[in-house]
């Protein structure tokens, strides 16, 4: 069986009403840790991340066996499964900020339809690697992309880095 070449994909997700979820690290260990079992299992090469207290963005690239959206949609499922089960053992009223009582769920974290673009070109995914890099600094989180931790920065800055989930894109 043949399957399709996918491109590398700039994939955003967005916390419910932009709350600021992500603040405290567990949350942000939840997204790192599922994106290096991803990893892991060859369902995705990351080259590319930033976390911040109410959003994140991925630069990623499915494998060949697995499709875009199914990868999307496992990954979103399972961080905010484990996002809920922390709350509801450690932040009980936490977790009521979450609360939507809809027909297939009780409670949801992530805004729905998140936004995922193929980059077709060098160009373009090196333009969106500056955007993600950039967006601790333009917060005020830190004056250097490469010092924020939850980030691929100091891999394109300074060639290291601590996330062995992470492959760098070279052209």
């Amino acid at each position: 069986m043949e399957y399709p070449i996918y491109y590398p994909s700039f994939f955003t997700a967005t916390i419910l009403e932009w709350k600021h979820l992500l603040k405290p690290n567990k949350f942000k260990d939840i997204v790192t840790s599922s994106l290096e079992f991803l990893v892991k299992e060859k369902r995705v090469e990351v080259f590319g991340f930033v976390i911040m207290s109410n959003h994140l963005h991925i630069i990623w690239r499915v494998m060949n066996e697995y499709k875009l959206a199914e990868v999307q949609q496992s990954f979103m499922k399972y961080t905010a499964q484990m996002m809920i089960k922390e709350l509801r053992n450690n932040h009980l009223k936490v977790l009521e900020h979450f609360f939507v009582g809809a027909k297939d769920r009780k409670y949801q974290i992530w805004e729905r339809n998140p936004l995922s673009i193929e980059l077709h070109s060098n160009d373009v995914l090196f333009q969106k690697l500056h955007y993600i890099h950039a967006n601790p600094v333009k917060a005020g989180l830190i004056a250097l992309a490469e010092d924020y931790h939850y980030s691929s920065a100091s891999l394109y800055i300074k060639q290291t880095t601590i996330w062995n989930f992470l492959t760098q894109w070279n052209v």
